[in-house]
């Protein structure tokens, strides 16, 4: 069985002469669960039976226009000379902070046209974006992308992985073994997933859970993305993911001290 696994086709099944992607079915789990969970937790703290529908219906679509929209801005000067390429996103070429801005400005305004508070509605979310974020970073897995730089193949048994694991971190084109970052981001937020939903448990203020995710993913990600070989790049050597995440860090930390020191009296997640 494990011999089977050594090579993953990336593509799942067809559909009649259309190939669905493995890639693609992952991201659509993501986001069923990722719904499921905030509908669940949602129901529980008030919110009406629709909400999470309502805006999952604008911000998927949102998020991947803005994650495309990101990925070639970032690279315009191939898309430039290539303008035709723009929309053809099945060949790849997104970036989840793109996708991330879409989504929280869409909520953002969802939030504001409801006149409900978005820091209530994102402390709800953050379970499930950390989910969604877990299940497709494998898609990356499977289309052996978004990886490292080299590495011995002592290393990564090392690190006690699987053998169809490692099998697929082997890149022929480079002819050899390559760091599994996927691997490390997706066990970064699945401690940072046990971390909100303890958290989350002692009721906390509200934005607290949201805050924590930004920060805790942006710090990961900075780090991650260091071993990247396929980082999109701003000018020179600066990495656009690493800027962005220590953005969103600091901004993670004054929207915190803003919140703690400002915002009286202190409304906790459970509060209607």
């Amino acid at each position: 069985m494990e011999f089977l696994l050594l090579r993953i086709d990336p593509t799942a099944f067809h559909l009649g002469p259309i190939p669905v992607q493995w890639y693609g079915v992952l991201i659509v789990s993501g986001i069923i669960i990722a719904y499921l969970m905030a509908q669940r937790e949602a129901l529980k703290l008030g919110f009406e039976e629709d909400t999470i529908a309502d805006l999952l219906l604008w911000a998927v679509p949102i998020a991947i226009l803005s994650a495309r929209a990101y990925y070639v801005i970032m690279r315009w000067d191939y898309y430039s000379a290539h303008p035709e390429r723009i929309i053809q996103i099945w060949e790849g070429g997104i970036a989840i902070h793109g996708a991330l801005i879409g989504a929280f400005i869409t909520a953002y305004i969802f939030t504001r046209k409801k006149h409900i508070s978005f820091f209530k509605l994102a402390d709800i979310a953050a379970p499930s974006i950390l989910v969604g974020q877990i299940i497709g970073r494998w898609g990356n897995f499977i289309n052996q992308e978004a990886y490292g730089g080299e590495v011995s193949r002592a290393y990564l048994e090392g690190l006690h992985l699987p053998n169809w694991l490692i099998e697929q971190m082997y890149v022929e084109h480079l002819g050899s073994y390559v760091h599994p970052t996927f691997l490390y981001e997706s066990c970064w937020n699945i401690v940072g997933l046990i971390i909100v939903l303890v958290l989350r448990r002692f009721n906390p203020r509200r934005g607290e859970l949201f805050i924590f995710y930004l920060i805790w993913y942006s710090i990961g990600r900075f780090f991650i993305e260091g071993l990247r070989t396929d980082s999109l790049y701003l000018v020179g050597e600066l990495r656009s993911a690493q800027v962005v995440s220590i953005i969103a860090i600091a901004v993670g930390i004054i929207l915190f001290v803003y919140r703690r020191t400002m915002i009286r009296p202190a409304v906790r997640y459970k509060d209607k």
